[in-house]
Order: structure tokens, then C-alpha cells, then sequence
């Protein structure tokens, strides 16, 4: 891998191009600030778009989002699309925690409504929520009950009286990833996801509840039901250790046939199969397993979320209105069409630390929203809430229906772990008039707000870029993290 910084060249006020050099065969474009950029000091995710774009069958040019920082392979906040005859299907274009991503309830509950049972509430999740490392959920599932879950997703957590039919209809892909082939899914990761289903995890993954504190698009707010003073809850979490072995098992057998490529490639994590050959479609069928077990795992942390809020507030599920509003993606590959040189054509396109943005009319977009857009969710550090935005049609037009997924990290954890020694960052927090708790020793320091890109920043030049437009924004009241 070369450990020199590609040269970038400015286009405009949101974009940078990355020129191709030696075996790239597309050009890299990263959509950042100048301030953004200047940030990132030792960040060298740059190298990482450069290198993705040196794969066979890649589309048009290397991604990379606002948020970007260095991942495995491909950038956290990389995209990347690939010819079906030609392209590849990489893990590390994907990410370990397939399908992590975040889903938001909002409610008919005003801040008034809770504003004394804040902390009540906080500590209800917390307790019967289970998070942290190696958390378990209550549920113990068969083998044949779990490879169910592998291939039903969302669907399969309702048929069971854990949500409605709504909440599938507003879950990105209905909640359920065609192919998925249990079969394809290794011992070692049933055993790992037999049962976590339910559980929150740890490190980055958190239940926030939130409000709707402004409005800078008044009828899509409307479309998307959405007013000031609402109380929401956001909940991020993916397909917890499943998931991470998928993508251990895949990396290791297709960097063990690496060879068969028949391209040399800047980077071993970068290790890939062709989207058409049986190693790349075991993977898929794989991947969509997770990514339904991930749906799933969300779909019960939500049912959870509503019964305690019904049970803390003494209310009935009609007092408080709490429906899914959205459920979507943010490590994800995808079999999916778009204009191409004047035709519509069949890409896969991986979305690593990034959301789909599809456009107002995609029939992809539930029909409740289709005429705003895909709704967007866009989660910040604890200390900062979330923003709601709206997909376009310059997306799905020039990055492949894709945008930012959240504020992006600018210290490691470890960085981080140094930069909290002696402070209280849940007293910081506090004194914000955020509640903050967690299971994991280090987790809060580890997740503090300074480990994290300025969330306006970011999601200003993916709104200034009009790759997704703002809708809402949300402030943070109190956290629960594994």
C-alpha cells in the first residue's frame, strides 16, 4: 500500500479530486470543507479512496464522504460502485458490523411530557436494555429458529408480536435483503448471534432520546411528521458479533485466493471476489443474512424501547404515538440501478460509513414520503443530537443515491481514552443537560464529543452539495451506550 497522500485537487467549494495515478483506474472525489480538510491531520483515509479505486470493475470514481476517516480497506464513509460482469464485491467495502445503522421512533410526546421523567426514563433503557461487550438478549434461539431470523429479517421479529406491519413498511428495504442463504453463514458466527438478538452492543452503537429542536424545510417536516418539541428516540446498533464474523470468515478465504483476481491490488484489505463468481455470491447471500439479522436485532430493540416508555410514563401505546419513522443502513452492499452513459444499469454498490440519499419518486422510498425523498438519519457525537434530511436526485445522479452517515471520528479510541484522563465527560455532559450512561468502562470518554467532527460541519457540505438537503435537527436529552 503506498504511504504517500495522494495530491488532491480542489473542484469547488465541496469537492476534491483525486487524479488517477499508477494502477487506479477511476478518479477519487471526496466531498469535504476546506476546514474539514484541514482537520484531519494525520488521517490518511485519502490513501484508502485512492487505493479503492485501483479495483476491477469500479464505476465512474471513488467516493468518499465528509465524515471519512481510516477504515478497514475502504474508508469509513467510502462508496463505491461495480459493474456486475466485471466488478468485485469486497468485505472491507462493507465493514465488519454489516448493516449497523440507525433507526428513529418519533412519538406524540412533547419535551413537556418527559421533562421530569427524564432521568426515570434514562435508567428504565439502561437497565432493560442489554449493551455492552458480549452482551446477551432474552431471547435464546434455535439453529432453525436463527437461520429464520438470517433469512426474514424484520419480518420475522413482527410475525412474532415484536412490532406492526408499519414498522416494516418504514424500514429501509422492507427490513428483509433478498438472497440471504443461511447456509452460507459459518458455525462460529450462528453460535456468535444465537443470543445477542436484542441488544444494543457496544462502543459506538447507543439508544438516544432526542427533540426535534429546528425545522429548516416546513413541508417536508410536515410530510415527514414531523414539529417542534417532539420527542424522538434514536437507536444505533447493527448485527452485532454475526456480523463480524461474516466479514472475518469472508476477508480470510478471499484473501487466501487473492491470487485468483489476476490483479495486483495496493492493499490487502482490500481483498475481494467478482460480484459474479461463487465466492463473490457466497458472500452476498452471506452479507444479506446479517444485514437481516441486524433489521431484526433493531426491530426488538424498538419494542423494547416503546414498552418501557409506555410502563415508565404510565401511558398507553396511543398517548404516546410511538412509531418507527425510518430504519436505515450505513454498512451495506447492494445490488442496485442507476443512469449510466444514458442507460439504466445494474451496479453493486458498497456504502461503508455511508447512507443511501434515494430521490423524491424512487419507488425504493415509502410511499408515505415518496414525494420528499428518502428520509436520511444522520447521527452526531452524545453531546449533539442528529439531523433528518431528505434524499436527491443530484444523489442517486453523481454518488450513486449515497451520502454522509454521520459526524465521523477525528481520534482514535485510544486518542481518546488520553484526551479524558482526569475529566468526568458524563459530568460534561451533565452540565449540558444530557444524561449520559453506559456499561462499558471507557466507553464514555471513548465516545466523548471532542472524538468527533463537528456533525454541522459535515452535514453542511453534503446539503450545500445538495446530495441530501436538511430537514430537521434534533438535540440529544439523555444516552444510553454499551
Amino acid at each position: 500500500m503506498s504511504d504517500r497522500r495522494p495530491e488532491l485537487k480542489r473542484l469547488d467549494e465541496n469537492r476534491w479530486q483525486i487524479s488517477p495515478v499508477g494502477g487506479m483506474r477511476v478518479p477519487g472525489i471526496i466531498y469535504s470543507s476546506e476546514t474539514l480538510m484541514k482537520q484531519m491531520g494525520a488521517d490518511e483515509s485519502p490513501i484508502q479512496v485512492a487505493n479503492v479505486g485501483h479495483l476491477p470493475g469500479i464505476v465512474k470514481y471513488s467516493l468518499a464522504m465528509p465524515d471519512m476517516h481510516w477504515g478497514y480497506g475502504f474508508p469509513i464513509g467510502g462508496v463505491a460502485a461495480f459493474s456486475m460482469d466485471e466488478g468485485v464485491i469486497s468485505p472491507g467495502g462493507v465493514g465488519y458490523d454489516i448493516n449497523c445503522g440507525c433507526r428513529l421512533m418519533t412519538s406524540r410526546l412533547h419535551i413537556d411530557h418527559i421533562r421530569d421523567h427524564l432521568k426515570t426514563l434514562i435508567m428504565a433503557l439502561f437497565q432493560n436494555i442489554p449493551s455492552g461487550v458480549g452482551s446477551r438478549g432474552v431471547l435464546k434461539l434455535s439453529e432453525k429458529e436463527e437461520k429464520k431470523v438470517l433469512a426474514e429479517g424484520s419480518a420475522w421479529a413482527v410475525a412474532r408480536g415484536f412490532g406492526t406491519a408499519a414498522d416494516i413498511e418504514a424500514t429501509e428495504d422492507g427490513g428483509k435483503m433478498p438472497g440471504a442463504d443461511p447456509e452460507k453463514v459459518s458455525a462460529r458466527a450462528l453460535e456468535r448471534g444465537r443470543d445477542q438478538l436484542g441488544t444494543l452492543g457496544s462502543g459506538n452503537h447507543f439508544l438516544e432520546i432526542e427533540v426535534v429542536e429546528e425545522i429548516y424545510d416546513e413541508p417536508a417536516a410536515q410530510a415527514f411528521g414531523l414539529e417542534l418539541g417532539q420527542v424522538a428516540v434514536m437507536i444505533h446498533s447493527g448485527s452485532r458479533g454475526l456480523g463480524y464474523q461474516v466479514c472475518d470468515d469472508y476477508l480470510a478465504r478471499m484473501v487466501k485466493h487473492i491470487g485468483e483476481l489476476g490483479v495486483a491490488l495496493p492493499d490487502r484489505q482490500l481483498a475481494c471476489a467478482y460480484v459474479s463468481s461463487e465466492r463473490g455470491k457466497d458472500y452476498l447471500a452471506a452479507m444479506a443474512c446479517a444485514a437481516n439479522y441486524a433489521w431484526a436485532n433493531r426491530q426488538l430493540l424498538m419494542h423494547r424501547t416503546r414498552e418501557i416508555f409506555e410502563k415508565t410514563l404510565g401511558m398507553g401505546p396511543k398517548e404516546t404515538g410511538m412509531r418507527l419513522f425510518y430504519d436505515i443502513c450505513h454498512n451495506i452492499a447492494k445490488i442496485e440501478t442507476f443512469p449510466l452513459e444514458g442507460r439504466l444499469v445494474k451496479l453493486c454498490v458498497h456504502r461503508k460509513g455511508a447512507t443511501r440519499a434515494f430521490p423524491p419518486g424512487h419507488a425504493s422510498v415509502p410511499a408515505s414520503y415518496r414525494a420528499v425523498g428518502q428520509p436520511v438519519l444522520i447521527p452526531g457525537d452524545m453531546g449533539t443530537g442528529s439531523y433528518i434530511m431528505a434524499g436527491t436526485q443530484k444523489a442517486y445522479e453523481e454518488t450513486f443515491g449515497s451520502t454522509c452517515h454521520g459526524a465521523g471520528r477525528v481520534m482514535s479510541r485510544t486518542q481518546a481514552m488520553k484526551a479524558g484522563r482526569g475529566r468526568s465527560i458524563a459530568r460534561e455532559m451533565a452540565d449540558k443537560g444530557i444524561i449520559v450512561m453506559a456499561s462499558g468502562k471507557g466507553t464514555i470518554s471513548e465516545e466523548m464529543p471532542d472524538a468527533y467532527k463537528d456533525l454541522d460541519a459535515v452535514v453542511d457540505v453534503v446539503h450545500k452539495a445538495g446530495i441530501s438537503k436538511k430537514v430537521a435537527r434534533l438535540r440529544a436529552l439523555g444516552c444510553i451506550k454499551g
